[in-house]
């Protein structure tokens, strides 16, 4: 795939999927801006920014010529999705989700604010954090492939497993040459 003939790049799918690894390489194969929206949105002490707040924010984000965003938040996609010239759906398994999550738990991670931490096992939230992971592809999912079905003039990359992602990047690195 030729990601350089894209200027603006959403990476979705399910916490623990491998969206902001993906993104990372995917920005150092382009040169791209690269947005990571926890960093955007996450106040100190996982305060969350005032929607009203957070659509303004991902409006002057949308605007910028070229970028790579990485993240969800169901209830802005939309914004996204429409600004976007590429979507790239990781669609992977949610218990390879959940060991991810879990493996990454604790740690320092460049997706967050510097003054956030990956939250601990037993930490306020973590419990519903799985419970996100668990339902995703039930709601997450669905709203990804519904908007989707709604724009089908985008394009869109269905990526299914790890060993597709590797695959993908990699492909990518002959594509320039």
């Amino acid at each position: 795939m030729k990601f350089y003939k894209y200027n603006k790049i959403i990476v979705v799918g399910c916490s623990g999927s491998g969206k902001s690894w993906f993104s990372k390489k995917l920005a150092e194969k382009t040169g791209y801006k690269l947005i990571h929206l926890d960093n955007e949105f996450w106040k100190p002490d996982w305060v969350q920014t005032p929607r009203d707040e957070w659509i303004i924010r991902q409006k002057e984000l949308i605007e910028e010529k070229q970028w790579i965003i990485d993240g969800n938040y169901n209830g802005t996609l939309e914004l996204r999705f429409t600004a976007s010239d590429l979507i790239v759906f990781l669609d992977i398994n949610r218990y390879i989700c959940i060991l991810s999550a879990l493996m990454r738990m604790g740690k320092k991670r460049s997706d967050l604010p510097e003054y956030l931490n990956e939250p601990k096992l037993f930490s306020k939230g973590t419990l519903d954090f799985y419970k996100w992971i668990w339902i995703f592809p039930k709601k997450g999912r669905k709203t990804i492939l519904d908007l989707h079905e709604k724009y089908p003039e985008k394009e869109f990359l269905h990526i299914k497993s790890r060993k597709e992602m590797n695959k993908i990047l990699a492909e990518e690195i002959k594509c320039k040459q």
